[in-house]
């Protein structure tokens, strides 16, 4: 595993609303492959009272509702060709779901003054998840080599975590400018890293598409990175059938005029598929509104 990060920014506040919670989601084939292998999933994790046995007449004014106690977003992109990929993709955000709604360690997580076990417990999630695709393969021959990326977005406000394998993204869009949250795990990032190649120098398609890490690979090595979460940040999660047909600028630029999370989704996945829609595009945009 690579080492944790940490990001702070941004004065802490109350926690938002349901309704000052500005979401949206999308995913495409593209115009050129004939299957979709990315899935995402947007949910909220909550806390509720579930009544077994009672002598009330009502019990729907035990709890005024159930409390949201942190927000999921996750994007995956499979590799392995066909089925395989989508499989994938999908039994990686069922599982990791799972692990994470399982533990209560992301509950409490917001209370907490030290994130090393938190950091540890995403970790693990993404470690289980990896080999039980590995499993899966081995079992089953049909899908031997299959494997996804996987970029997690985990808010528990005011903090959020990052957990990152792979190549598909995640931006941060604070006060009018874009950061790259997230590092690509690709054999040209790892050969920029170590100096092989220039931050100027154009690397082959082959190594920028070629996984150094994923779930199901060879090796995983899952990423977790802590940050803030402010009113009027926006996360962008996006699988790399955007990435390599829309530039920064341009997600900057539409970022800047945001109208709606619906809006920069729908603008965005426009002009992937005008540049050529090469690959399959799944993006996620959330920020949170202040209502009052």
């Amino acid at each position: 595993m690579t080492a944790s990060q940490t990001i702070l920014a941004g004065p802490l506040d109350r926690k938002p609303s349901d309704d000052e919670i500005d979401v949206y989601g999308l995913t495409h084939p593209g115009k050129v492959r004939p299957d979709n292998q990315d899935h995402f999933l947007i949910c909220a994790l909550r806390k509720q009272i579930v009544v077994n046995q009672t002598s009330l007449p009502e019990t729907n004014r035990l709890m005024a509702g159930p409390e949201r106690l942190a927000f999921l977003a996750m994007v995956a992109d499979g590799v392995g060709g066909g089925q395989r990929g989508e499989v994938a993709s999908r039994l990686a955000l069922e599982g990791v779901t799972q692990y994470v709604s399982g533990t209560m360690d992301c509950y409490y997580a917001a209370n907490s003054g030290d994130d090393q076990a938190f950091f540890e417990s995403l970790q693990a999630g993404a470690v289980r998840c990896h080999e039980a695709l590995r499993r899966h393969g081995e079992e089953d021959p049909d899908f031997s080599g299959m494997a996804t990326t996987l970029t997690l977005y985990l808010g528990v406000w005011p903090r959020a975590y990052l957990l990152q394998v792979g190549d598909s993204r995640c931006y941060l869009f604070r006060n009018g400018e874009l950061h790259q949250l997230s590092r690509d795990q690709t054999m040209a990032q790892e050969l920029l890293d170590l100096g092989v190649l220039t931050k100027g120098e154009t690397p082959p398609a082959r190594l920028v598409r070629t996984l150094s890490s994923s779930l199901g690979g060879r090796q995983s090595a899952p990423m977790v990175t802590r940050f803030d979460m402010t009113w009027g940040t926006v996360v962008l999660l996006c699988s790399d059938g955007l990435t390599h047909h829309v530039s920064d600028g341009r997600i900057r630029e539409v970022l800047r005029s945001m109208k709606s999370a619906q809006q920069v989704c729908e603008d965005l996945l426009a002009d992937a598929l005008a540049a050529g829609g090469s690959d399959n595009i799944t993006i996620i945009v959330g920020r949170a509104v202040r209502r009052a």
